[in-house]
């Protein structure tokens, strides 16, 4: 049931940009990185898995970039305690879906863009169906539950699909810490560990490229909880913070394509 509908989301958003002249609105961009390296742009397709506090700031400067092809993926809807860091979250669209949030304003900033909106929960055995719909040039992972997200990478490695993939910045404040690395180089970070481990489990021995922080967690932030889906625990964020994660995760993708 979970493929059919990736499959018929896929089907309904699927729409061709249109080509012409290169607009006003990219005109900066072009100016930085050329028209040969713009056009890689406008063509290439990126997907990203979960647009909350790192997603969404990945997935809109991926688009601002000016990538012509995107799909986001997310089957959470706007909660008051995301407001303090997430982009699609204001009062005014608490228990919305944040996929069709960012959908209005991913079209607003690039009126031509191909974009695909899947408001799903992704269970394990639907990642393959949503991986192979169709070809990406990269994947995004920001999904903050273990079980989707090592499965969302194991079945991109085993595609030899190009993938970055965003570890954790709750309870931590400190911007000048983040940094690119390979997930077995990672330390100081929980999720980093967590991910790692269940990777070995599951027999999966490729590189990695990740976000992560080397500050310390802060532990007073962090408190176990049970309303959470898929969740032991929740930390406590700054606002920044998961923007500079979400901008990193961008750079790598844009400066990659």
């Amino acid at each position: 049931m979970e493929n059919q509908k990736i499959e018929d989301k896929m089907e309904q958003e699927t729409k061709v940009a249109t080509a012409g002249e290169t607009p006003e609105w990219t005109q900066r961009t072009q100016l930085l990185l050329g028209e040969e390296k713009m056009k890689r742009l406008q063509e290439a397709h990126v997907l990203v898995v979960g647009v909350g506090g790192v997603g969404a700031y990945a997935a809109e400067m991926i688009c601002r970039a000016g990538v012509g092809h995107l799909t986001i993926v997310d089957g959470d809807a706007v909660q008051p305690s995301n407001i303090n860091r997430q982009l699609p979250a204001l009062h005014s669209t608490v228990g919305r879906s944040k996929v069709e949030v960012l959908a209005a304003r991913f079209r607003d900033i690039n009126p031509q863009i191909d974009l695909h909106v899947l408001p799903l929960f992704l269970k394990d055995e639907a990642i393959p169906q949503l991986l192979d719909a169709t070809s990406y040039d990269f994947v995004v992972d920001a999904i903050d539950t273990l079980a989707p997200k090592c499965h969302l990478i194991a079945e991109a490695l085993k595609r030899r699909m190009k993938i970055v993939s965003s570890m954790g910045a709750g309870a931590k404040s400190d911007i000048t810490q983040v940094r690119f690395a390979d997930i077995s180089e990672t330390y100081h970070c929980g999720l980093s560990k967590a991910v790692r481990k269940r990777l070995q489990q599951m027999g999966v021995k490729r590189k990695l490229p990740v976000v992560f922080s080397t500050e310390q967690a802060d532990r007073k932030a962090v408190m176990l909880t049970e309303d959470e889906r898929n969740k032991k625990s929740t930390c406590g964020t700054v606002s920044y913070m998961p923007a500079v994660f979400g901008c990193f995760l961008a750079e790598y993708v844009i400066r990659r394509l």
